[in-house]
């Protein structure tokens, strides 16, 4: 039997992944990752998450930094950039953040450097809340697992 802590804690789970949903933020592709998970891998999806935090850390700063050059051009190289994150993006299923990289794309293909700024702004601000709302996620799922394992003398 879960403890009341482990009940408490999977109810606050699936509140936020409700919230997340309702937002936009993920979407169905999220769930089946989420399905990939069992006993034998039970930090996968974390995992992930955090190998795409990771390379898109690396693609932010790429993308940063090739619209502060002072004689910015390349903007397939941008493309490229923007495809690999919208990619990686829809296998997580960060679904506001994939939106975003199409806008940007498509600044990117009409070579309008000010809506390629407008856009990394953006795309910053949906990847940081991303980032912090699937570390809460991860946090509660923590504290549930440890809550779960925690057996209770039974009172006679």
């Amino acid at each position: 039997m879960l403890g009341l802590g482990a009940d408490l804690l999977w109810a606050d789970m699936n509140r936020l992944l409700a919230f997340l949903f309702h937002q936009g933020v993920l979407d169905e592709q999220f769930l089946q990752l989420q399905q990939l998970q069992d006993e034998t891998s039970p930090n996968f999806v974390s995992e992930v998450v955090n190998i795409y935090f990771h390379e898109s850390e690396k693609l932010l700063t790429n993308l940063r930094a090739s619209l502060m050059e002072r004689e910015f051009s390349d903007y397939k190289k941008m493309g490229n950039h923007l495809n690999q994150f919208m990619g990686s993006s829809s296998s997580i299923g960060a679904k506001r953040v994939r939106n975003v990289c199409v806008a940007f794309r498509a600044a990117a293909e009409q070579n309008n450097r000010a809506g390629c700024l407008r856009a990394l702004e953006m795309l910053e601000h949906e990847y940081c809340y991303l980032k912090n709302k699937l570390h809460e996620l991860f946090q509660i799922e923590q504290q549930r697992a440890l809550a779960a394992g925690v057996r209770y003398p039974v009172q006679d």
